[in-house]
């Protein structure tokens, strides 16, 4: 490596998403389509989604050091508007998620009447 040349890649800056699924259950395509929408989503806020795998049924959440869903303790998988929701809360609090947090809001609030 030459000393002069910077390095070829850059430091990774922002939030860590790490996603464990179940081999055995085959849950390779839903974590790979979370990873995704939360790619598309936090495009400079988060610096990397990893997948891991797993087994035993095993379909973990975590950002940075914390679970923030856990299939066992939660109860099957997250709602892909909840999970965004999670993170945006953690690593770009003041962004707007549009249609979903309008949606959330709909559902949020009791029908006149």
């Amino acid at each position: 490596m030459d000393p002069e040349q910077p390095p070829a890649t850059a430091p990774r800056a922002g939030a860590r998403v790490e996603i464990t699924y179940c081999t055995q259950c085959r849950w390779l395509l839903r974590a790979t389509w979370l990873a995704s929408e939360l790619l598309t989503t936090f495009t400079t806020d988060l610096g990397e989604v990893a997948l891991v795998p797993g087994t035993g049924g095993v379909f973990r959440v975590r950002l940075d050091d914390d679970v923030v869903w856990d299939r066992a303790v939660d109860g099957g998988f997250p709602e892909l508007a909840d999970l965004k929701r999670v993170v945006r809360d953690r690593v770009a609090p003041g962004r707007s998620l549009g249609h979903t947090d309008r949606a959330a809001a709909a559902r949020a609030t009791p029908p006149a009447g």
